[in-house]
């Protein structure tokens, strides 16, 4: 077991942070290309972004709320030299096809269900997990359901334990136990770029690394003509994931996959306690916590995506 703190500024053979690459001589030299493509679920069409010869090992990059497969742009390419990466978008975000509600469950058993249906299509049969926020849920039921098909499992700000969950979350668990119309619109200011934009900058010593265009694209895709009331129906059965929790920690106990967790230590929905947990029922776990907020890939990617780099480069073969 390893734990440790990463700075943003990171070893001083890196590049700046956010250039995709780092100077190390493990790491990639030039840039993958990345395929955007889409592939036909059931009654869903799911964009994905895919890089990397199909012959090598498989990295499945599941998203988080309230972004999509483009939060991986800087990630995918660090990869894509020894690895198969797939990055899709869930319904409902990004540029996946988002079925009006009555059409489509917006669960997240229906999340993974379409996921795990989208990995079939593409004869995915084995694959390392790197999962973030609602990636994480969709993630565990995907391994609960099908073990053997797990490789590795990468954790940023995925959370699994109870003790992971802020107080940031009381006004969704308020919902979560009264689903009354007041209740349900108290939350609708989550959805305005002001609060999206704080997602991605609250914990930052440097929100000027934070691209604008992060934001402003979930933003501007979370309010397409009824989208919200996508979202508000995923925060209300977000507590099907906290019940599952035993669930999924049994997964772990049992089947020991290879595991690195690694955690903006400022998010201010995931604690790093959560993190930490792994501890108790995956003792060879890495857990690694990094010097910003949720979304650490935008201000830490270097550091980030060579400690992935690292760990799939031990454990996958």
């Amino acid at each position: 077991m390893t734990s440790e703190l990463i700075t943003a500024a990171g070893p001083a053979t890196t590049l700046p942070v956010g250039d995709g690459t780092a100077a190390d001589p493990s790491s990639p030299t030039a840039p993958a290309a990345i395929h955007h493509r889409f592939e036909q679920v059931g009654d869903v069409k799911v964009f994905y972004r895919e890089a990397g010869s199909r012959t090598l090992p498989t990295v499945l990059l599941l998203h988080g709320f309230p972004t999509s497969s483009f939060m991986y742009r800087h990630l995918i390419p660090m990869l894509a030299d020894r690895y198969h990466v797939i990055a899709p978008d869930l319904p409902g975000f990004g540029f996946t096809d988002a079925p009006e509600r009555g059409q489509y469950a917006y669960t997240f058993d229906q999340l993974a269900r379409t996921i795990d249906q989208f990995t079939v299509q593409l004869k995915l049969d084995r694959y390392a997990l790197q999962v973030f926020d609602y990636g994480a849920p969709v993630g565990w039921r995907m391994a609960t359901a099908h073990p053997e098909r797990i490789s590795a499992i990468v954790s940023q700000n995925g959370n699994a334990y109870e003790e992971g969950l802020s107080e940031g979350w009381s006004p969704i668990q308020k919902y979560w136990k009264d689903p009354s119309k007041e209740n349900r619109d108290a939350l609708r200011d989550f959805f305005k770029i002001d609060a999206i934009k704080w997602q991605y900058t609250h914990g930052t010593p440097d929100d000027s690394l934070v691209a604008p265009e992060t934001y402003t694209l979930d933003a501007a895709l979370i309010s397409r003509p009824g989208n919200v009331e996508i979202q508000l129906d995923l925060y209300l059965d977000y507590a099907t994931n906290v019940a599952k929790y035993p669930e999924f920690q049994t997964y772990f106990r049992n089947h020991q996959p290879p595991l690195l967790a690694i955690w903006g230590k400022n998010d201010p929905f995931f604690l790093p306690a959560g993190a930490e947990a792994w501890k108790r029922d995956l003792p060879t776990a890495e857990i690694r916590f990094v010097d910003t907020g949720h979304f650490a890939l935008e201000t830490n990617g270097v550091e980030i995506g060579t400690a992935i780099r690292a760990f799939l480069d031990k454990h996958v073969k």
